[in-house]
């Protein structure tokens, strides 16, 4: 009966649905960003490397898939806590959400040793990325960026699996 909206209970312990809502947040900034790049705008594109800049079709059109894509996990990331995904089978809707957490976890964690080794030296910065402080951008920002993304998704997809256990 004094059940709060953004949880239920399960046993003893209350299941959170914030991160649902978060890991939503999360993905359509990333896909708004995507998409802002894609149309041509270029507020940022400098933290992201020499590569993004050049306008290149084939970086556009990258830029259009991910975003897509990024849009997509938002709608994942609903159907965690929204009555609606309930319609979604749930070995899908798990498959998705979990294999987007750990790959972000893992793309992200992979990225920040890369960039870290790079920032003190020990790696050589690509000409793809073309400077220091594309690197700087990408350990401080970018990187714990994809981390924290793959965590919300972990999180829903846990609070998902423990709402919906039989």
């Amino acid at each position: 009966m004094g059940e709060s909206r953004r949880t239920q209970p399960v046993g003893r312990t209350r299941v959170p649905i914030w991160a649902g809502y978060a890991a939503c947040l999360w993905a359509a900034v990333f896909a708004a960003m995507s998409f802002y790049w894609a149309l041509g705008g270029t507020l940022g594109l400098k933290t992201i490397g020499t590569f993004a800049q050049s306008r290149d079709a084939t970086f556009v059109a990258m830029l259009w898939a991910t975003g897509i894509v990024k849009a997509g996990g938002g709608l994942v990331a609903l159907a965690l806590v929204r009555p609606w995904g309930h319609r979604v089978p749930r070995p899908l809707l798990l498959g998705c959400a979990w294999a987007g957490g750990i790959g972000l976890i893992l793309y992200g964690s992979g990225n920040l040793l890369q960039h870290a080794l790079m920032a003190v030296g020990m790696y050589s910065v690509p000409d793809a990325i073309g400077s220091t402080t594309a690197v700087w951008w990408h350990l401080l920002f970018w990187d714990p960026w994809w981390i924290g993304g793959g965590v919300l998704f972990s999180i829903a997809a846990w609070g998902y699996t423990t709402r919906t256990r039989n």
